[in-house]
């Protein structure tokens, strides 16, 4: 059971239930307002539907998107589940990026349906169970992380730069061993080149820092996560953290934090003493995960369309970034 569960739903049968993300190439998703006579009638949502007995999910998918708009599934991938309490019933939601269908898309119920943009959405009310699915739409695939004390500051920066221009809008600033007057004018620097671009930076570990610099947010530690008993104040901004086994994964999720990084899934320079989980363990641990999640480990720009395979939001990468 997840935060956004009532404290009785594990008294209370959950109705399996798949909805689609479908996809435009530049961002756009669909919604599609719920029909007169329904529960939540009026409100919009996320296409799908329960799954029937002896169905696999993506099967109900398949059927569900047949049945309400006209179209076969060409491609989904598993991203996000979350378990939600209504008033009339319990429903554990698996939701699907559908990237790739064909046919005409024709509302087969009278339904309205809409195009809209993570950042500016203009249809109301949204179903209660989708706000979390909204919020994790407008982080992308990539995530970036820093280490200028590595390959110097001048470097960073100039790659920092480029993965700007080339689409780059999520980093975070994890310099360990760099002098906290030194990081506090890196991070100035890293968050000008950004604001043009409207791309959120996060500081590693530090809340103070990341307050200080005007930074989007903050990417906690694994034992820092371990330690929190609540969800850090709003002010903090974007609150991401690592994980690396399932105990901080279920700790991150009942913080109800915006995102987790997981790993690592391959070998890597920066994590030499923890052994790789691999993309199988890695699949297994995220299934039925409320929080989108980095894979984090070895990464490369190829590695992304695995990754959300696996059901991932997308990758992390150190080593990289030259590559975006």
């Amino acid at each position: 059971m997840n935060h956004f569960a009532a404290p009785n739903a594990e008294l209370t049968p959950i109705v399996e239930v798949v909805a689609a993300v479908i996809l435009q190439p530049d961002g756009q998703f669909l919604l599609a307002q719920r029909p007169a006579g329904k529960v939540y009638s009026g409100y919009w949502e996320f296409p799908g539907g329960k799954v029937e007995p002896d169905e696999s999910l993506l099967r109900a998918l398949e059927r569900e998107l047949w049945e309400e708009l006209g179209i076969h599934v060409r491609y989904a991938q598993p991203w996000i589940s979350r378990v939600f309490t209504y008033a009339h019933a319990t429903v554990r939601l698996h939701f699907f990026r559908v990237v790739e269908w064909e046919g005409k898309l024709m509302p087969r119920e009278m339904q309205a349906v809409s195009w809209q943009m993570p950042h500016q959405i203009v249809v109301s009310p949204i179903l209660p169970a989708n706000g979390p699915i909204l919020q994790a739409l407008l982080l992308p695939s990539f995530y970036a992380i820093t280490h200028a004390n590595e390959i110097g500051i001048e470097l960073t920066l100039q790659q920092i730069d480029h993965a700007l221009q080339g689409g780059l809008r999520l980093l975070q600033i994890r310099e360990k061993q760099m002098e906290r007057d030194k990081l506090r004018d890196f991070a100035g620097k890293v968050l000008a080149l950004a604001r043009p671009y409207q791309a959120k930076v996060l500081i590693n570990s530090d809340a103070e820092l990341a307050h200080a610099t005007g930074a989007d947010g903050v990417h906690f530690t694994s034992s820092q996560l371990m330690a929190m008993s609540s969800r850090p104040d709003p002010k903090h901004g974007l609150c991401g953290a690592s994980c690396h086994n399932a105990e901080e994964l279920f700790t991150a999720e009942q913080l109800g934090l915006d995102f987790v990084v997981l790993g690592p899934v391959q070998s890597t320079l920066s994590h030499p003493g923890l052994p790789p989980l691999g993309w199988r363990k890695f699949a297994v641990m995220i299934r039925g995960y409320s929080l989108p999640v980095y894979a984090l480990g070895g990464m490369t720009s190829g590695d992304l369309v695995i990754a959300q395979e696996m059901g991932a939001q997308g990758i992390a990468m150190i080593r990289s970034i030259a590559q975006l």
